[in-house]
């Protein structure tokens, strides 16, 4: 290493051992996969991308990507959500923005909205953090189904067998 840094102390790398409590943290290098695969389906040109399970605290955070124009779902969360947008654009029926690229929302507790894609985006990728239940709902806001940490653990568990990947490669996403 030909560094002038390698001299100054502070660019030292920290010289104890690691916490045995501490968890591996999770690097992935190829959020947007080439192999198929790795995407798991949620509904007719509808899949997400795992990154991590974290089913101590009851949250996910996964690539949401869609292909298709129109409703995805309504929903609600009982707990906030993140989102960021990669690609495309998206809206929700209840509200009067557009989550463009580059868009990062909060959505708080208890807010029920329908996701749309609008009809000119061939596809569109958000990043979510989503912790606790999503349940969801019809127009009179009575639960149609939920999805929390481990229903959607067990999604991916069972496509990554079914693919030939492994039920276990899921593993790698879960602290």
């Amino acid at each position: 290493m030909n560094d002038s840094r390698q001299d100054d102390s502070r660019y030292q790398p920290y010289p104890h051992p690691r916490s045995d409590l501490a968890p591996h943290e999770i690097v992935i290098n190829d959020t947007l996969p080439d192999d198929p695969r790795v995407w798991v389906p949620l509904g007719d040109r509808v899949w997400t991308r795992p990154l991590c399970f974290n089913t101590v605290e009851g949250y996910w955070t996964h690539l949401l990507k869609i292909t298709k124009t129109g409703m995805f779902n309504r929903h609600r969360h009982a707990s906030p959500v993140h989102g960021f947008v990669l690609k495309g654009r998206w809206y929700y029926l209840e509200r009067d923005w557009v989550a463009e690229e580059g868009s990062y929302l909060f959505e708080p507790p208890g807010d029920t909205h329908t996701l749309i894609v609008p009809d000119d985006v061939s596809e569109m990728i958000t990043f979510f953090h989503t912790t606790g239940t999503l349940c969801y709902v019809d127009l009179d806001g009575n639960i149609t189904g939920f999805e929390d940490v481990f229903t959607r653990l067990e999604l991916c568990r069972k496509h990554y067998s079914e693919v030939g990947l492994g039920e276990d490669y899921v593993e790698q996403f879960v602290r």
